[in-house]
Order: structure tokens, then C-alpha cells, then sequence
């Protein structure tokens, strides 16, 4: 079923905006949180969101990453969020 949106495009010449338009605008003015990699060796984990590559090279690395990716790194078992 179609919500009109495109209707509306057509219509006013704009975009209506969307909610995933919006829906990390507040997060990208924050700053980055902090992981430490607490595991025996490295690792290299690619951010969902922001397609950042962080490395963690050695046990004790510790790395500011966008807040945006910061649910998939703490579901690593060799990453600790830094409070």
C-alpha cells in the first residue's frame, strides 16, 4: 500500500523527508565512544553504519568509534565499551 509519498514529490518538487533520514542526525554531533579490545590477540570488526574498519591490534587497543556502530562492538565478546 502506498503512504502518498510520492505523490507528494510529484506534487511539491521535494522530498518528504524519511525517518532513517533523521533518525541518526542527533548521533552524528556526538562524540565517539571508546572500546578496549580485552581479548588475547587482535581484531578487525567493519562498522554496520558508518563502514568504518576499526582494528584492534593487540590485547589492551583501545579505539573511539562512531556511536552508531557501537551496538555491534559490544556484542563482540573481545570488546569492552570504555565508560
Amino acid at each position: 500500500m502506498c503512504c502518498g509519498r510520492n505523490r507528494m514529490i510529484q506534487r511539491t518538487g521535494t522530498s518528504v523527508p524519511t525517518h532513517n533520514a533523521n533518525r541518526f542526525a542527533g548521533q552524528q554531533r556526538q562524540q565517539g565512544v571508546t572500546f578496549v579490545n580485552v581479548g588475547n590477540a587482535g581484531v578487525a570488526v567493519r562498522g554496520p553504519i558508518s563502514g568504518t574498519e576499526y582494528r584492534f591490534e593487540w590485547p589492551g587497543a583501545r579505539i573511539e568509534v562512531d556511536p552508531r556502530d557501537r551496538v555491534l562492538l559490544a556484542s563482540i565478546r573481545q570488546l569492552r565499551q570504555v565508560r
